[in-house]
């Protein structure tokens, strides 16, 4: 399901009508070659999804953004939302990565991530300013359980006291059984000692980056599989599929939980429901 004309145009009205601005209604491509004008450094961002549809089967197979880079993502309120990544291309203050101690750290999909939603507003800031405790987000769009596990096993600090795994019942489960596919990620969950050494290798998956992006530009396509409609938005609408590799997400978590107790951090499991399960008259 996806957004009905008249809904997105309401929508449009009410930002338009409780802010004092005009819906941005430019392009992701449009507004990259605006900002390019004067920050020759800026780019957009592309998600380890994008691996995943292309099989992408040689090391490294990037579980991040371009790193140190201020960052165009998505329109779906009304303005673009556009971050500057950390060191290792996460949507965080760099100086995250230098605190003796992680108090939380998120691991999820788009709403872990902050999709659409400019700081402080997206989940990892509110948890920063309402806590006053040391916050990192190890998240990013698209992701599905098997990627959020490799992203852990590559990215996790050295001293972290509690992990917030965010699960998305709408497409985390859909998500997976792309990623069960992919020859690389696979090896996440079938070798406990499997990894490709990413911290060590940010200048590589940079680079592989890089000529993605440029060669969408090229292309001139608007950058298909970074894109992010506003009508796209509606993630939670994504039905589970029909054979949800249910032992696979099941062996992930129990992997997820022992990688926790080794390092002594504790695991915290968020589920978010779908739109069909909250509408639904069974839910309890």
């Amino acid at each position: 399901k996806q957004l009905s004309i008249k809904e997105q145009l309401s929508k449009e009205q009410l930002y338009e009508d409780q802010t004092g601005n005009k819906w941005d209604r430019r392009h992701k491509l449009d507004i990259y070659k605006e900002l390019k004008k004067n920050n020759n450094e800026i780019t957009v961002s592309f998600h380890p999804k994008y691996f995943v549809n292309k099989n992408h089967s040689t090391i490294p197979f990037p579980l991040s953004g371009l790193s140190n880079s201020e960052t165009i993502h998505c329109n779906e309120n009304g303005y673009y939302f556009i971050y500057n990544s950390d060191r290792f291309g996460f949507n965080n203050p760099d100086i995250e990565w230098e605190k003796d101690e992680i108090d939380y750290l998120l691991i999820g999909d788009s709403f872990a991530f902050g999709d659409c939603v400019n700081s402080p507003h997206d989940i990892a800031s509110n948890l920063r300013n309402l806590s006053g405790k040391n916050v990192l987000n190890l998240s990013y769009s698209g992701n599905g359980p098997l990627i959020q596990y490799a992203t852990l096993k590559e990215f996790l600090p050295k001293k972290v006291k509690k992990i917030l795994w965010i699960y998305n019942d709408g497409n985390d489960l859909e998500n997976l059984e792309d990623e069960l596919k992919n020859k690389i990620l696979l090896n996440y969950l079938n070798e406990e000692k499997f990894t490709q050494s990413l911290k060590k290798k940010q200048v590589l998956s940079d680079k592989i980056g890089k000529k993605i992006i440029d060669s969408e530009i090229e292309q001139k396509i608007n950058f298909p599989m970074l894109k992010f409609l506003k009508i796209y938005h509606t993630r939670a609408l994504i039905l589970t599929p029909k054979k949800a590799p249910l032992g696979e997400f099941k062996k992930i978590m129990k992997l997820s939980k022992k990688l926790s107790e080794n390092n002594n951090i504790e695991l915290y499991f968020i589920y978010l429901p779908s739109f069909e399960v909250i509408n639904s008259k069974n839910l309890q």
